[in-house]
Formats: C-alpha cells, sequence, structure tokens
C-alpha cells in the first residue's frame, strides 16, 4: 500500500506505517520485545511478515555469539534477522557502514511488504539512522549531526529502574557462564588476533584473566555484571539525549507500538 504523506526523510517509499525502533540498555529485553512484536504484527494479519535489524556493534562479529547475547535459532523463532555476524573481529565495520547496510536492508524489506524492525542498544548506529547523519568522504566516522529526527521512526525504549537493570544482569550474568562461553572464547582466540579490539571488550577480556588463572569465576561473574551496568549507564546517557524517544516498561511497550504504527 503506498499512501503520500508529507514526510521529512524520502530514503524509501512511503508505506502508510512508521519503522519501529526499539532501544534501551543491555539486558532491557530488546531481541524480546522485537521478534515479539514481529509475530504479533504477522498474527494479527497486519504485515505478512516483520524482519528485525540490529543495531548492535558487537553483534556483527562472528563467531562471537554468546558474550554478544545474539539470539539463538529458537530464540529468533523464525523471523528473519538481519546485522548479524557480518565482519570478522579482526575488521574493521564503521557507524557509516552500518547506516549503509541498515538503509538498504529496510529498502529491500519494505519491497518485499514486509516491515523493518530496528532493536538495539548502540546508541550511535541507532543516531545515525534515524537523524540520517551524512558522512564526510573518505572519514566514514566523521558526520553532520541532525537536530530533528526522521518521522519515518517510532522510537521507543525500554524503561526499568536502575535497581530491575541490575538485577537482569546478575541474572544473565549467570546464564553466560553456564554456557560453553570459554570455549567460544578460545575458538575466536585461535582463529582470530587475540589483540582484536573484538576482544578487548564486553565479557572477553574477563574469559581471559579467568584462563590465566587471575581472577575466580564467581570473581568473573561480578566483573562482568559491573563492566555490563557500566555498558547500561553508559547507552541510558546517550538515549537521554533524544527527547523523540517514548520510554515504557517492557509490558507496556509491545501494545504501546502496535497502536502507534
Amino acid at each position: 500500500m503506498s499512501v503520500k504523506n508529507k514526510t521529512n526523510d524520502d530514503r524509501w517509499p512511503d508505506f502508510g506505517h512508521k519503522i519501529p525502533v526499539i532501544i534501551g540498555p543491555t539486558g532491557s529485553g530488546k531481541t524480546g520485545l522485537s521478534i515479539d512484536l514481529a509475530l504479533e504484527l504477522v498474527n494479527r494479519g497486519i504485515f505478512d511478515g516483520c524482519e528485525i535489524i540490529s543495531a548492535d556493534s558487537r553483534a556483527i562479529y562472528k563467531g562471537m555469539d554468546i558474550g554478544t547475547a545474539k539470539p539463538t535459532v529458537e530464540e529468533m523463532r523464525g523471523v528473519q534477522h538481519w546485522g548479524i555476524d557480518l565482519v570478522g573481529p579482526g575488521e574493521r565495520f564503521t557507524v557509516a557502514d552500518f547506516k549503509e547496510y541498515a538503509e538498504q536492508k529496510i529498502s529491500e524489506i519494505i519491497q518485499r511488504g514486509h516491515l523493518p524492525i530496528i532493536a538495539g542498544g548502540t546508541g550511535l548506529y541507532v543516531d545515525a539512522l534515524v537523524f540520517n547523519y551524512s558522512f564526510l568522504e573518505n572519514a566514514k566516522n566523521s558526520y553532520a549531526d541532525r537536530e530533528q529526527m526522521s518521522d519515518r521512526f517510532l522510537v521507543v525504549g525500554i524503561d526499568w529502574t536502575r535497581e530491575q537493570i541490575r538485577e537482569r544482569l546478575r541474572l544473565r550474568a549467570e546464564q553466560f557462564f553456564s554456557q560453553p562461553i570459554v570455549e567460544e572464547y578460545k575458538k575466536v582466540a585461535a582463529e582470530y588476533d587475540e589483540n582484536s579490539q573484538a576482544l578487548k571488550s564486553n565479557i572477553y577480556p574477563i574469559i581471559r584473566d579467568m584462563l590465566d588463572g587471575k581472577i575466580t569465576r564467581e570473581e568473573a561473574i561480578d566483573l562482568f555484571v559491573l563492566d555490563d551496568w557500566h555498558l547500561a549507564k553508559r547507552q541510558l546517557t546517550w538515549f537521554k539525549r533524544n527527547k523523540n524517544i517514548v520510554w515504557l516498561p517492557l509490558s507496556e511497550a509491545r501494545e504501546y507500538i502496535l497502536s502507534n504504527l
């Protein structure tokens, strides 16, 4: 369906709906909500299909599945995901690369008659897309800021109290360490440069210290929770600058998006 509405963003044909963008701090439930939303839209007959584009600067790396909390095939529940496993841990992938990739995927998804859903916690990735940053020639990390957000998007943030976030991060850390995260680290470190930027972030340096005997498993879990908590605070600080984001509890976000597409 094509609806001719006035828009401040003509990157894609107007198909009569806004593109949902689900953001929030790490561990807030963005992925689960985006999958629930996709399935609900299809079940209601609003779309023949929905496809999710990850806006996560860590999920782009191949082989780093547990440590970056990528959804498993079972968790995806048949919903097509994009933006995952794009490059090796030693390869360069800039925010400009993400914007170009996401814009192309949005175009392809709309052409299929499906709804694109953006979900992720990398603030610069999200802002580059929804504010339509322009990147300078031969300087893909240099961009011109936009004051007005594109009206093609509906940006919803998952709102938790700080105590709730910390509790969720603790539970997630326990789950991470109950999975073969050590084996994943060894495999990636053997295949790629152990000093690559991808292996210097998130859980992987903690795993290396644990393997070297510098810390115990319990200390590793505590450090991972602390590291994720610091990441969550940085993400919230970034997102709170965007006054266009509608912040809602996880229990209310799906129905809000469904009623405002």
